[in-house]
């Protein structure tokens, strides 16, 4: 964002779609916790791999103190063709609602709804990519619509870890940095 002289302001977005950004180090203390994470940031090679990481404050369909339901979110409509949707939660429901594709649903969590009435099979649903499978194509109009908890793909932010050690017995990772990868 660009604020001119006039104070008007011109916006350009490098990005179409946020990517958020976390610092896992917060209350981690005892030696072992700290060995646990050095052990998992090694075996990752810092910035090397990814893995998932659950966001406390967005890991759901629905609100974090709710309960999935299989109504949550539209994942498309029935074309009495397509058999394969992909997950994704909408956010805002006014000027401009963003639609992130979700990649990481938690197994066993994920319930689909066809017009509304839950489905208990003929469906099943990919664990690494998100993509929701029919054994037979919805029919043309149908809402296709599910529920689910997520995790988020990330990786180390950083290729160091920096430990203090004030006792033998306790210290702290004060900085862990992660970022949302993109799939």
């Amino acid at each position: 964002m660009v604020t001119l002289g006039s104070g008007h302001e011109e916006r350009n977005m490098r990005w179409a779609d946020s990517r958020r950004r976390y610092n896992a180090g917060y209350g981690l203390k005892g030696v072992d916790d700290l060995h646990a994470v050095i052990a998992f940031f090694e075996e990752r090679r810092g910035r090397g791999h990814g893995f998932r990481f659950k966001d406390w404050a967005d890991f759901k369909s629905c609100a974090p103190r709710g309960t999935p339901a299989a109504t949550d979110q539209v994942l498309g409509e029935g074309d009495d063709g397509t058999t394969e949707f992909k997950l994704v939660k909408t956010y805002g429901a006014g000027l401009a609602p963003w639609v992130r594709t979700i990649s990481k649903p938690v197994s066993g969590t994920v319930v689909v709804a066809l017009d509304g009435v839950a489905q208990g099979s003929g469906w099943s649903v990919d664990e690494t990519t998100g993509l929701v499978t029919f054994e037979t194509a919805p029919d043309e109009g149908v809402a296709v619509s599910a529920g689910f908890e997520f995790d988020v793909p990330v990786r180390f932010d950083t290729d160091r870890i920096e430990v203090v050690l004030p006792h033998f017995e306790h210290g702290e990772i004060p900085s862990i940095p992660l970022v949302e990868i993109r799939p």
